[in-house]
């Protein structure tokens, strides 16, 4: 029975973590898609920010099964030293510290998140911004600590999450390069030279 139960805790804790990494890659991309202001016929601007803030508290509930599960995992007999302290652990102390350190940037970015009209819209952008620095070390600690990071499976996971963000980061990127006026200038332009040619 306690071999059956440290396996489930060790199974729920992977679990736990992988799904915590597919919510914060969709939280990283649909943060980067409203910064565009993306919406289309069936998907109105106001549902991007609605579900991103919906993924990023789903993926906290996950976060912090994958932590308790991880904390009373007898195997890896971490303790709540290692789930709070950055770095402060025996066990692949490198890579569990990046993901110690995630959480509390996380934790950051939502405490601010929630405080937002106390502590206004210029703090809490500066703050908001460390959820770009989260989502790699997230990353790299399911890399540098998964015990199956290198099965096909779970690979194909990371790979996927990656490339969303990578991609979500190049359309960012591309779209802050244009003119965000382009549109409207061309107009005026058109009706400029049309309104000489009369």
């Amino acid at each position: 029975m306690a071999v059956m139960n440290n396996t489930l805790l060790w199974y729920t804790a992977r679990a736990a973590g992988i799904v915590s990494l597919v919510f914060l890659s969709a939280v990283v991309v649909l943060g980067l898609l409203a910064r565009m202001r993306v919406e289309g016929r069936r998907w109105p601007r106001f549902l991007t920010a609605t579900v991103h803030r919906d993924l990023a508290l789903l993926s906290l509930v996950f976060l912090s099964l994958h932590i308790v599960t991880a904390v009373v995992d007898p195997f890896t007999s971490l303790g709540l030293n290692a789930a709070v302290v950055p770095f402060g652990s025996y066990y692949r102390t490198f890579w569990l510290g990046l993901g110690t350190l995630a959480v509390e940037l996380m934790l950051a970015v939502v405490v601010t998140s929630l405080a937002r009209r106390w502590i206004g819209q210029r703090a809490w952008r500066a703050v908001h911004w460390l959820a770009y620095a989260v989502w790699p070390m997230a990353v790299l600690h399911g890399i540098g600590t998964g015990t199956d990071a290198f099965t096909l499976w779970s690979l194909a996971i990371t790979v996927a999450c990656v490339a969303a963000v990578a991609v979500a980061l190049m359309w960012r990127i591309d779209f802050g390069r244009r003119d965000p006026l382009a549109q409207e200038k061309r107009a005026a332009l058109a009706a400029a030279t049309r309104g000489a040619a009369r």
